[in-house]
């Protein structure tokens, strides 16, 4: 499936063709609650974004007057929380998935907020939206030669015991190291020696969560891997997912229009729910079960500067790109 298309005007009054999504991803490939909240929400208003692909460098213009929901990925929501009410005020339907992890001592994580901090934030935005819209991401899962598989799970249970109550999901994922030469090469700097799961190591981690949430009770999912971990109770996710959005949205017609007039019916009298196969993201990994959206971050933005992102290609170039960013600017850099 492919966007529709309009003629726009830009802010230098040159008409331009931009495509017309109706659901945002903001991002995969960056931090926009954290770092750009204002820019999102100016460019909301002006009613376009120009986004560059990272593999290529063309640029595509983006018109946000049609988009009717928006599926937030961040590590720090707090910078947004005031801006919230807008997206309600306009009838934009939206959750967060946040990610939660606990890499402090590792230093992996070198720009994020205190892990404190980042529980009392994910406890506010829950208590604010609710906790259907509030989804903890522990991704990814790393070991190393000092940190082992039984502290890794001591780390998940500490935060999953003080958050527990505010969220309805835990998703997670299992690095993919060996893939990404940026991420090789960003872990050999620290003074671990990271690396994949084996497959006995999946299993077991699957079968201590299972435990951990005979307290929790909430659902538990993969994030685009192949492994099989039904027998656990865990499932595999859709991160943009065409059913948790037409249960938060389902009173907006229009959205309900484009996933199929049906879904809305049952959505609130419990019927089977098919997700439609045309609506699969396909620029996504074969694995992934996600939806389509288009995603509108910019690779080489994030100043969290994880060591295990394939996102950022160097600090100096991230670091570049902050210093040409402007809120009122069509693009991120």
């Amino acid at each position: 499936m492919e966007w529709g298309k309009k003629s726009i005007t830009t802010d230098n009054g040159n008409i331009v063709e931009a495509i017309t999504p109706i659901i945002i991803s903001a991002s995969r490939s960056t931090d926009i609650p954290a770092f750009y909240s204002k820019w999102f929400f100016n460019r909301l208003e002006k009613g376009y974004i120009a986004w560059t692909n990272p593999f290529n460098q063309k640029t595509q213009f983006v018109a946000l007057d049609e988009v009717r929901f928006v599926v937030f990925w961040t590590k720090n929501p707090q910078p947004i929380l005031p801006y919230l009410e807008i997206l309600d005020k306009r009838g934009i339907g939206y959750y967060f998935q946040i990610t939660l992890n606990d890499y402090e001592e590792e230093g992996l994580e070198p720009n994020v907020p205190p892990l404190k901090q980042r529980i009392e934030t994910f406890i506010s935005l829950s208590k604010k939206i609710g906790k259907q819209k509030t989804i903890w991401r522990y991704d990814p899962l790393l070991l190393s030669d000092k940190l082992t598989l039984s502290e890794l799970l001591k780390k998940i249970e500490i935060i999953g015991g003080k958050i527990n109550f505010y969220t309805e999901k835990l998703v997670f994922s299992f690095a993919d190291i060996n893939i990404y030469c940026k991420v090789v090469n960003n872990l050999n700097r620290t003074n671990s020696t990271y690396r994949e799961f084996t497959q006995v190591e999946m299993m077991e981690l699957a079968r201590q969560m299972q435990i951990l949430n005979i307290k929790w009770k909430i659902k538990i999912a993969t994030c685009a891997e192949e492994i099989n971990l039904n027998n656990f109770g865990i499932v595999k996710n859709k991160c943009v997912d065409d059913k948790l959005i037409i249960d938060i949205s389902h009173n907006d017609n229009i959205l309900m229009k484009w996933f199929g007039g049906e879904n809305k019916l049952n959505s609130l009298f419990g019927a089977e729910y098919i997700s439609n196969p045309k609506l699969k993201d396909k620029g996504q990994r074969k694995v992934c079960g996600c939806m389509i959206s288009k995603d509108i971050g910019m690779y080489n933005t994030c100043n969290h500067l994880c060591a295990y992102c394939y996102a950022n290609n160097s600090s100096d170039l991230v670091k570049k790109n902050f210093l040409k960013h402007n809120d009122n600017s069509p693009s991120i850099i």
